[in-house]
């Protein structure tokens, strides 16, 4: 699988990614470019790069799963009674979220996966028909609800691939294909565990948004990741930072260096947050700071001031 090394000619449109200006426009130098493709060979033989054989058959198994999805909705939408024209076009799908949405999973990794459905389509219809439904399916191994968890999922194997399937009902009569739920207006008159649900999806899509190139940001994110990884400091269980808090402060870095390939980027990544004032204000503060942040503009936003 090819994984490609953007070399722009021309720096990136004076286009502010984060809340502050970039540190530096310069493009990159040959060597800079040299030394990425050296990234990528150090890289691989740690299994950080899936091979195109299993990529595909991840984007099967998806398709599969959203099909059920879709089905599975008008299935209910049927049994309510629902007049014909909204039965056309109820829709429903499938949302990824986490490293796989990001571009950065390894081998072997499981999928984070969320189900949107319409207003008609209740939380114990999910873990009551959709369940059934997935227990029918001969792919499917080791099926499991976790209806009681802070975020409800229901944990599965489809086709030797784990995937854990969130829930969110929108306040909406139909799921268009085309939705955007980066969209805050979606928010609106959600139950308290869809809006959790809903904001893997909405860190991730946002992450992706605000980084100024995605080639860049994925290649440097897999470097640190391992790197975290080889030093015991990549898990949110035990108090280090979880997948999600490295891609942010490798967004940041993208953010800081727009124009800068992934070798520039792992070596400014180490020079910037040694260098972060991470105590500059009192606890007070943050918090008050964080608490802000959240209810404008979710989960992601505080890290990027701090």
């Amino acid at each position: 699988m090819p994984f490609p090394v953007t070399t722009q000619g021309t720096p990136q449109p004076a286009k502010r990614y984060g809340i502050s200006a970039p540190i530096s426009l310069a493009v990159p130098k040959e060597t800079d470019c040299l030394l990425t493709q050296r990234l990528i060979e150090t890289l691989r033989p740690f299994g950080v790069f899936e091979e195109e054989e299993e990529l595909q058959r991840r984007i099967l198994v998806l398709e599969k799963l959203n099909n059920l999805v879709k089905e599975w909705i008008r299935e209910i939408s049927e049994s309510k009674s629902l007049p014909q024209s909204i039965l056309e076009n109820v829709g429903g799908k499938i949302f990824t979220f986490g490293s796989y949405r990001l571009g950065v999973h390894t081998k072997g990794a499981d999928i984070d996966a969320l189900c949107i459905a319409p207003r008609h389509v209740d939380r114990s219809d999910f873990f009551t028909s959709f369940y059934a439904k997935l227990k029918l399916q001969e792919e499917v191994k080791d099926l499991r609800a976790v209806e009681e968890a802070f975020v409800p999922v229901i944990k599965l194997c489809f086709d030797g691939i784990e995937i854990d399937i969130l829930f969110a009902r929108l306040a909406l009569q139909t799921i268009p294909e085309d939705l955007d739920l980066r969209d805050d207006s979606l928010l609106k008159d959600l139950d308290i565990r869809s809006i959790r649900s809903l904001n893997g999806c909405r860190v991730t899509d946002e992450i992706l948004h605000l980084v100024p190139n995605i080639d860049n940001f994925r290649l440097t994110l897999r470097a640190i990741k391992l790197w975290a990884k080889c030093h015991s400091i990549y898990s949110n269980i035990l108090g280090f930072l979880g997948g999600v808090s490295w891609a942010m402060l490798v967004a940041r870095t993208c953010q800081l260096y727009p124009n800068a390939v992934a070798s520039t980027l792992v070596r400014k990544f180490f020079l910037v947050f040694s260098e972060w004032e991470w105590y500059v204000f009192d606890i007070k503060t943050i918090i008050s700071r964080y608490l802000v942040l959240m209810a404008h503009h979710g989960e992601m936003t505080h890290w990027f001031y701090l």
